[in-house]
């Protein structure tokens, strides 16, 4: 299937297909889960440039995730300069980022949201807290929207009112996650010596993020609703993109909702341990997507 993919993908030349192939094994060794999502239900022409852009987001935050601020604003300014130089130059020493070039070359939106990333790492690399719902959207729009546009320009719709349609809901669909992530994350946040979840929220609800206490469930399940409604005005995504996307879509959508219901579970224990989403919850999803896709797709008979 994946030298099948490739070959729809455009990837022929032999060390380019070794590169995608490279790529493909980091992004399924730490994004296991949203890879299964990805190689079952995505159309098998799109694989190999979705590989490539999650594996460049990937190997970018490793880059700019360590030390102090001024260590990781060095190590992005540093990355940004070799990023710029390989599609420059159209080649770099790094496979991940000739295979990066090649996606751009295939799908030229991927160009303007790589330097949107990049500019959005500046605030990645720099924030301690989110003061306030007002910060929180600077940072999703600054930094994770265009990470997740990165790989959703590759299924976006082509008619303009469509897309429009497809941008708003991903921005949704984004400040939806990014808030759930800050959730997921509370306990190793807070002992990194910074939080996501917004200060005002915090000092509204009296709430300690240390330890648990109903005033902690209070803010769980405040930051929990405001992400449930993100994600409510995010479903019609599935009905924007092409057919053959909607099945990945959906199963995105729903894992989200699964991440969502393990931290309302967790509530205040989220001081003390991280969430998750359920797994054999999310295997029935993606079972149930994996069905439906290939019911699709299966040539019908006449009667």
């Amino acid at each position: 299937m994946w030298k099948r993919a490739l070959d729809r993908a455009e990837v022929r030349e032999p060390r380019l297909r070794r590169e995608y192939t490279e790529q493909r094994r980091a992004v399924r060794r730490y994004r296991t889960a949203e890879y299964a999502a990805a190689r079952l239900l995505l159309p098998a022409g799109v694989l190999p440039h979705v590989v490539a852009a999650v594996a460049f987001m990937h190997d970018t935050d490793d880059r700019i995730d360590r030390g102090e601020p001024e260590e990781r604003a060095a190590a992005l300014g540093e990355w940004a300069g070799l990023v710029g130089k390989a599609f420059a130059e159209g080649d770099s020493g790094l496979s991940v980022l000739r295979c990066l070039v090649r996606t751009a070359e295939r799908n030229p939106d991927v160009r303007g949201y790589v330097d949107e990333f990049l500019r959005g790492c500046e605030r990645e690399v720099a924030w301690r807290s989110i003061a306030d719902d007002e910060e929180l959207e600077q940072y999703v729009r600054e930094y994770c929207l265009p990470a997740l546009m990165l790989t959703a320009c590759l299924v976006a719709p082509s008619d303009a009112s469509a897309r429009a349609e497809f941008e708003d809901g991903c921005h949704r669909l984004m400040r939806a996650m990014q808030r759930i992530d800050f959730l997921e994350d509370l306990p190793e946040d807070v002992r990194a010596g910074r939080s996501g979840v917004p200060v005002d929220a915090v000092e509204r609800h009296g709430a300690d993020l240390t330890r648990p206490g109903a005033a902690l469930g209070r803010l769980v399940e405040e930051q929990a609703g405001r992400a449930a409604a993100d994600l409510a005005a995010a479903a019609p995504l599935a009905g924007v993109v092409d057919s053959s996307y909607r099945p990945f879509m959906r199963a995105l959508l729903g894992v989200q909702h699964l991440r969502l219901d393990a931290v309302r579970r967790a509530g205040a224990s989220l001081a003390t341990r991280p969430s998750g989403p359920s797994a054999p919850a999310a295997a029935v999803l993606l079972l149930r997507e994996t069905v439906a896709a290939r019911v699709r797709r299966a040539p019908r008979v006449a009667g």
